[in-house]
């Protein structure tokens, strides 16, 4: 029990998150309304995004340094998780843009540099199914890893703030936290970030376990 405190938690705070997040007051807010409640779901998964495909890249390092079949598979289920969380994003992204861009897709900065980056990942399981002798695949997977993590940061962090931007926090927008970030929206949001992150951490921990015990079953066969 007291090894899964950490899984509990993550239970907890997401049907907090949930609950909360449909439930409590938020900012009447103009052109937003309602739609803000989005910001519990959209945001977090970004920030969770990040996080997990950051252990991805972490774990790649380490497989550079010393090449065990472990470092290889957590590297390549953090990036899996990591990318289903960015689809995620993209997807509960572009339900907020259909409210308040009007449209679903706009070409925004934002939203294309969102989209470059997800393709670089989805090249990444590309090049890995690319492969059949199991230290070749890993370690040039590690090193695209590295460098697609690399991309991404300046495209989702600085490009898009150089450019016209409709997303908040970019092209001169202010962000949330500038001018409308009370504290009822961060009593949820916190913990909303921190449990969406422990979500695909567990999923990793699953994901990665089944594969390694997976490949020693393989072995002895």
């Amino acid at each position: 029990m007291r090894k899964n405190w950490w899984k509990l938690l993550a239970i907890v705070l997401l049907v907090f998150t949930v609950v909360a997040g449909m439930l409590s007051e938020v900012p009447r807010l103009a052109i937003l309304n309602e739609t803000i409640r989005n910001l519990y779901f959209h945001v977090p998964m970004w920030f969770g995004m990040i996080l997990i495909l950051l252990i991805s890249v972490v774990y790649s390092i380490k497989y550079l340094r010393n090449p065990t079949v472990k470092n290889d598979v957590i590297a390549y289920e953090a990036a899996k998780v990591g990318i289903l969380f960015g689809v995620l994003g993209i997807v509960t992204g572009m339900e907020w843009a259909k409210f308040t861009w009007g449209e679903y897709w706009s070409n925004d900065p934002k939203q294309n540099a969102s989209a470059i980056g997800l393709l670089i990942y989805f090249a990444y399981l590309v090049l890995r199914s690319s492969f059949s002798e199991q230290q070749q695949r890993a370690r040039i997977s590690a090193v695209y890893n590295i460098f697609a993590f690399a991309a991404l940061i300046p495209l989702l962090f600085i490009l898009p703030r150089l450019t016209d931007s409709l997303h908040p926090g970019n092209g001169g927008n202010p962000g949330f936290n500038t001018y409308d970030m009370d504290s009822s929206l961060r009593l949820v949001f916190y913990p909303a970030v921190l449990g969406w992150t422990l979500l695909g951490i567990w999923i990793i921990n699953v994901k990665s376990r089944l594969e390694i015990l997976r490949q020693r079953i393989y072995e002895t066969v």
